[in-house]
């Protein structure tokens, strides 16, 4: 409970920053122009997010998590201060904002990807499974006021500030953080050999980022059948295919594949990849519906996700306790997956005409199956590990929903160019279909007000259409979240933390 407190502030920094910039989304992109880079903006973080957690899950088993935990603050602030100052006259102007921001929120990643494994790793070192749940339960909780307070900052700082203090606003929360943690934070030191599989990083971060791009290109950019197209599947073939023969001959690899060899494991992993394709994908264009075919103001945006991140909070307080009461934990993977695929049919079926409180009352739908998955997965994952192996579950845990969420906003943004592009020459002709299509500016809601009625009423038309072709793709994955939890085998929680194979302790306290 000491330590509790500078974890959660680590674990809001992350929540905060995402909920804060979604909302923010429609006035940057409306400044720094460009409507194709709207997804790249978060694919850009979630990509960075994604190809360093299994790094820093490795590096913490093996020197330690809490130097290591440290860091990954310091890099995400330092990539929080440059996001806040692309397209600043410092950095040459707005001229090419965007570019910067996409690579400044990049590296904001890398240092996200650090605070979100090694919290849930450094609640692993302190506190048995059969408790875990609790805690988690508590640090759900958390994450859910964060993602409540995070539209409302977002939309305050959107509406009476600068959008750049959606970043700046991150440093002194870190700067908290950090003074917490240096002070409070023992950890156990496990006794591993210090190997850093560096060759398997590189290979895994070069298939994942073809991958994604191929999910972002394919279709929008370049055809299918185009060089580009094939030459990225070929590359991330080969990678990932030499990322396999290398994590099987390397003494320390970056993903040890014989956790996969755990059938509960595997699952999990694969339902938590799913969660994320389906509800990060799928609700970053949330803010944007709400603000832009709703006509909401930034701050009452984030006053309406407050049913999605209530409905989390409570159902994952819920579910912990449920949990550490009586160690089942099965069906809550099982519910949780239902309930998200019915919450994106509900949301699939929005149209300009849909009212404010109807929204409200889908987006709480989502909350409840977000509160059944949220913790449900790493808790399944640890559980399914030795002791010494916990960092990287968690890592690959929080790998296979990041990636997951990658590959969603990646491929959700194309299918949402493409439709929106579609749409807009099919009520507006193709000039102005392509001219609205291509113009960041009229995300801007304000510029909504200075097109003449008839072409106003066919853009929001449009947007809302393609909007719902996103929520539509989604109800596919969501589906499947259920039927692979479902071949989960409960096994029973441990109740206490494992010592070596002998008996005599594994690690020794910081």
């Amino acid at each position: 409970m000491i330590v509790l407190p500078g974890l959660m502030l680590a674990m809001v920094l992350a929540m905060l920053d995402n909920m804060i910039v979604g909302t923010a989304m429609p006035r940057i992109v409306g400044e720094l122009g460009g409507l194709t880079h709207l997804s790249w903006v978060v694919t850009a973080y979630v990509l960075g997010t994604t190809v360093s957690t299994p790094i820093w899950g490795k590096i913490g088993d093996l020197y330690g998590r809490k130097n290591i935990f440290l860091a990954s603050i310091v890099i995400f602030m330092i990539g929080s201060a440059l996001c806040g100052m692309a397209g600043s006259d410092l950095l040459g102007g707005t001229a090419d904002g965007m570019n910067q921001l996409i690579g400044f929120r990049a590296l904001q990643g890398l240092g996200a990807g650090g605070l979100m494994v090694n919290a849930m790793a450094i609640i692993g070192d302190l506190v048995p499974p059969r408790e875990r749940g609790q805690y988690q339960g508590i640090m759900a909780g958390v994450m859910a006021l964060a993602m409540i307070a995070g539209p409302l900052v977002g939309g305050f700082i959107t509406d009476h500030l600068d959008w750049r203090w959606a970043f700046y606003v991150n440093l002194p929360v870190g700067f908290v953080a950090l003074a917490l943690l240096a002070v409070t934070l023992k950890l156990p030191k496990y006794r591993t050999e210090h190997r850093i599989d560096w060759i398997g990083a590189f290979l895994l971060s070069v298939g994942i980022t073809a991958l994604v791009l191929i999910t972002t290109w394919g279709g929008n950019d370049y055809d299918w059948n185009s060089p580009q197209i094939i030459g990225l599947a070929v590359g991330a073939v080969v990678s990932l295919a030499l990322f396999i023969v290398v994590e099987r001959r390397v003494v320390e690899p970056i993903m040890p594949l014989n956790v996969f060899r755990d059938r509960n494991f595997s699952l999990i992993s694969a339902v938590g990849f799913l969660l994320g394709f389906a509800m990060f994908g799928a609700i970053n264009f949330l803010p944007l519906f709400q603000q832009t075919v709703q006509g909401a103001s930034a701050t009452n945006s984030g006053l309406l996700l407050l049913p999605m991140m209530g409905a989390a909070m409570v159902v994952s307080l819920f579910v912990g306790r449920a949990i550490t009461k009586t160690g089942k934990y099965k069906i809550y993977p099982v519910l949780g997956g239902v309930v998200m695929a019915v919450a994106m049919w509900l949301l699939s079926t929005q149209t300009v005409d849909t009212p404010s409180w109807r929204t409200g009352v889908y987006i709480a739908v989502l909350g409840l199956g977000m509160g059944f998955l949220m913790q449900t997965t790493m808790l399944i994952a640890q559980n399914s590990v030795e002791q010494k192996d916990l960092g990287v579950a968690s890592s690959a845990s929080t790998f296979f929903r990041s990636i997951g969420g990658s590959f969603g906003v990646s491929l959700f943004g194309a299918i949402f160019s493409h439709q929106l592009t579609a749409n807009l020459t099919s009520k507006l002709g193709a000039a102005a279909g392509e001219k609205l299509a291509s113009s960041g500016g009229q995300f801007n809601p304000a510029a909504l007000h200075e097109m003449p009625a008839g072409v106003r009423a066919g853009f929001l038309e449009s947007l809302a259409s393609s909007i719902g072709s996103v929520f539509t793709w989604a109800i596919l994955f969501a589906v499947l979240v259920p039927v692979a939890a479902a071949f989960i085998k409960e096994i029973p929680l441990r109740s206490g933390s494992e010592g070596a194979e002998d008996g005599t302790p594994v690690a020794v306290l910081d």
